[in-house]
């Protein structure tokens, strides 16, 4: 079974199913970071079995997620391309844009134009940004969602910055204070105010938070803090209080969406959304799809996990494991996850990284200065290389199951 894309072939009504002589079909929707390992790590997984594997998505660069506030301050990032990182896997990736899911006939419409025929679906639409919820922000700020969008951005930015000119971003989470810093550091002139309704870094202890706000200080980042939102205007952001903060640029990192299209299709969600799974990260509506990423609520002792990277990786290598040992006739064990780190760039200098307790909740040490540089760059540099790792052995995507906090579900 050879990697081809089948774009070409799904036009005019064509039908792509896996495969005439394929037993067994997996259709793996999404290839960010989750789709991409699920799929990869499934297919050697399955190497030996009568399996064939079809990935969707609407672009063929592979997205590096964990970067984009680097595309938004101008810098260049490398150009990976999915087919070639597929490349001797057998996966077959197919480019566009899923449109539907009928569970019941088990198939998928792509851009409205071709069906994918599946015997398992692994369900990996991620999250983005939502700006939906305040008025003015989706007509006037700009998201991190897209690498084109952050593209734009940056050129915006430049325009901007020449004029010294004042850049808002609302969110005081990691990606806001990871935009404001890389902006900041970036271009020097600018005014950059970071809006957050909490304190930035709020999630962290007191220590590293301590060094965060000393990073943003050297920056020249101002700060407003414990404000809310009222409304986004194509030269400033209005605040709660009545307070208009200038903005040439409004840069929205704040609220979260994700994809309809599983409530819309009728399988089990929450009320945001993401689909709602067993231990085993099966839906509990339709057990032959598989909710791995952002797109799943997935439940440990501790609580519920939120939507990163971190969490997401283990998602899909657990879900392309556990797919393998069903075909294989192999018993399964439970999904078990516990937090480690939360590592926060502070521009292409700096960082500081705040290690966890399984819930996410801050532990006793943090990593600040060159340390923390290379910590973080080891981190959002790692998945590309690993998904090509992962075409020859077992790599492990996962620092931390949790310990005692999830043994209790195992």
């Amino acid at each position: 079974m050879s990697t081809a894309s089948r774009s070409d072939s799904m036009r005019g009504g064509g039908r792509v199913t896996g495969g005439p002589t394929a037993k067994h079909r997996i259709v793996v929707l999404g290839a960010g970071y989750t789709g991409m390992l699920a799929a990869v790590r499934l297919a050697r997984r399955t190497r030996k079995l009568d399996v064939a594997i079809t990935l969707v998505n609407p672009s063929a660069r592979f997205t590096e997620r964990l970067r984009m506030h680097q595309v938004a301050a101008g810098q260049r990032l490398a150009d990976n391309r999915i087919p070639e990182i597929l490349a001797g896997t057998g996966v077959e990736f197919v480019q566009g844009w899923a449109t539907s899911i009928d569970p019941d006939a088990q198939r998928v419409y792509v851009d409205g134009t071709g069906t994918l025929h599946y015997d398992e679906l692994i369900y990996a639409l991620g999250s983005s940004t939502d700006t939906g919820i305040v008025p003015g922000a989706a007509d006037h700020a700009w998201t991190l969602n897209d690498p084109r969008t952050a593209h734009r951005f940056s050129e915006h930015l430049a325009v901007v910055a020449a004029k010294s000119g004042t850049v808002a971003v609302c969110g005081g989470g990691l990606t806001g204070i990871e935009a404001a810093t890389e902006i900041a550091e970036s271009y020097p002139g600018l005014r950059v105010t970071l809006i957050s309704s909490t304190e930035p870094g709020a999630m962290m202890g007191d220590k590293a938070r301590a060094y965060l706000n000393k990073a943003l200080d050297r920056l020249g980042v101002a700060r407003e803090v414990g404000q809310v939102v009222t409304k986004v205007l194509p030269d400033a952001v209005e605040l709660a209080d009545g307070e208009l903060v200038s903005a040439d640029l409004t840069l929205w990192t704040t609220g979260v969406r994700v994809s309809p299209l599983a409530a819309q299709s009728g399988i089990e969600t929450d009320a945001r959304g993401l689909i709602v799974v067993d231990p085993t990260l099966r839906s509990v509506s339709h057990p032959n799809i598989h909710a791995i990423g952002d797109a799943a609520a997935v439940r440990q002792a501790w609580g519920q996990i939120h939507g990163t990277c971190q969490s997401g990786l283990p998602t899909a290598a657990y879900t392309a494991d556990t797919i393998a040992r069903q075909l294989k006739g192999k018993t399964v064990k439970p999904f078990r996850f516990g937090y480690f780190h939360q590592p926060v760039s502070l521009g292409r200098k700096d960082a500081v990284i705040q290690f966890t307790k399984a819930d996410d909740t801050p532990g006793r040490f943090y990593l600040t200065g060159r340390a923390a540089v290379l910590y973080k760059e080891g981190v959002s540099s790692s998945p590309v290389p690993s998904f090509k790792l992962s075409k020859k052995m077992t790599v492990s995507v996962q620092l931390s199951k949790g310990g005692k906090a999830t043994r209790a579900t195992a």
